[in-house]
């Protein structure tokens, strides 16, 4: 599709689109739009891994050579997710208490967002 077949469907769909917008969109397509309609590239961009396990741990380092002031909780994340060959890729990170909450708080709202799809 042509960028402006593109801004042409795009208007006709809602009167939403300012004309700022379609001319964003417009040079975006014009851009990038070759690396999306690419069938390699694409298949490429829309692979999603499943993730097969997740847990988490909240610790607190007490001591350090480096830090004199700790006794911060922090939460350890560790994820494994299956890509799409079947290979599990392990990964790991942390994130202070309130990041967590909010983590946490967002896979509440995927996980509910998925259950009415």
């Amino acid at each position: 599709m042509s960028a402006e077949d593109l801004i042409v469907k795009l208007a006709d769909s809602s009167n939403n689109w300012s004309k700022q917008a379609l001319q964003v969109i417009r040079h975006v397509w014009t851009e990038q739009g070759k690396l999306i309609m690419a069938p390699e590239a694409a298949k490429h961009m829309l692979t999603v891994g499943q993730l097969v396990d997740l847990q988490w741990k909240l610790g607190m380092a007490i001591s350090s050579d480096s830090c004199r002031s700790l006794n911060h909780p922090y939460v350890t994340m560790m994820l494994k997710v299956a890509d799409p060959s079947g290979e599990i890729i392990s990964r790991s990170f942390e994130m202070t208490v309130p990041q967590f909450r909010n983590f946490s708080k967002q896979f509440r709202e995927v996980a509910t967002a998925l259950e009415m799809v």
